[in-house]
């Protein structure tokens, strides 16, 4: 972190900490819009591969997103969900890739991020989107999310009982929301006070605890689609403890890939990653579940 970083925290530590001195809620507030907002904004030049897409854009109540399409019309189709503060560009590698493996392949930017329209990025908003896309571009065939991304779509999932059997591959997901919102806490050394106030306005906002949004609760349950879950040993944002509950559980329905070194962003782009990721859509690994 450098100076004016550390100055720009200092700064919104201090003014959350006295605003809760007058109003734990008015703080939570502000520091959900913090929580929500992605700072860092990805500055890639468009890769060469992005050339050759069809660039559509499509309104939803935050505004325009935009989608990347390529080999329309093709028999499957798949959708790349990015991470926070990332965009469609990071995943270029993956196009080519799947193009081969006869996919249709859709990608898009969430909210706030790349080249859509909004400030703020909340998990509701990326379901939201992954719906609308999905109801206007849909069925899709095989989903691909790395970090937020990846807990957005199993929301979605769970969100659409209906939806047909598909492959979804979760590249260092957002296992759990508690774990995000207490690294936050602990970043900006909030008290407890904000803390308990932020949860409440969570569930103010959505009805429910901050523990449900957990991908945790949400695989074991998802048992018609198949599930290749891939995770860093050294991952210091979404950490592999969150996952090894799970790991234990050994749903029939998920394969896990653990690496070493790849940490949380290097995961994606690594060519082993890719080449397993290739293998398990081509059906080279585990069946469908029974049902």
């Amino acid at each position: 972190m450098n100076i004016a970083q550390r100055i720009v925290v200092n700064y919104l530590r201090a003014r959350l900490n006295i605003m809760a001195v007058f109003s734990p809620r008015r703080a939570a507030i502000s520091a959900y819009a913090i929580f929500s907002t992605p700072f860092r904004k990805s500055r890639k030049p468009a890769p060469p591969v992005f050339a050759s897409c069809e660039r559509l854009t499509m309104r939803i109540p935050s505004g325009n997103i935009i989608i990347y399409r390529w080999n329309h019309p093709a028999e499957r189709r798949i959708l790349i969900l990015h991470g926070f503060e990332s965009r469609a560009y990071n995943f270029d590698a993956y196009i080519k890739p799947l193009i081969s493996a006869g996919f249709e392949v859709m990608a898009l930017d969430a909210p706030a991020h790349g080249g859509s329209e909004g400030k703020r990025l909340s998990l509701p908003d990326y379901v939201s989107a992954i719906q609308a896309v999905a109801g206007k571009f849909g069925p899709f065939h095989a989903y691909l999310g790395h970090s937020f991304g990846g807990l957005a779509l199993g929301m979605y999932l769970e969100s659409g009982p209906d939806l047909p059997p598909a492959d979804a591959i979760l590249i260092a997901p957002a296992t759990e929301t508690t774990t995000a919102i207490d690294t936050f806490f602990r970043f900006l050394q909030l008290g407890t006070d904000i803390r308990k106030a932020f949860d409440q306005y969570i569930r103010d906002l959505s009805g429910r605890d901050p523990e449900h949004f957990s991908l945790r609760r949400i695989i074991p349950g998802q048992n018609k689609h198949r599930f290749f879950w891939i995770h860093d040993q050294d991952d210091d944002l979404t950490p592999l403890s969150d996952v090894q509950p799970l790991m234990v559980q050994s749903p029939e329905h998920v394969r896990f890939m653990i690496t070493e070194g790849l940490g949380h962003r290097k995961i994606y782009r690594d060519n082993k990653v890719r080449q397993e990721i290739m293998g398990f859509l081509n059906g080279r690994e585990i069946p469908f579940h029974d049902q």
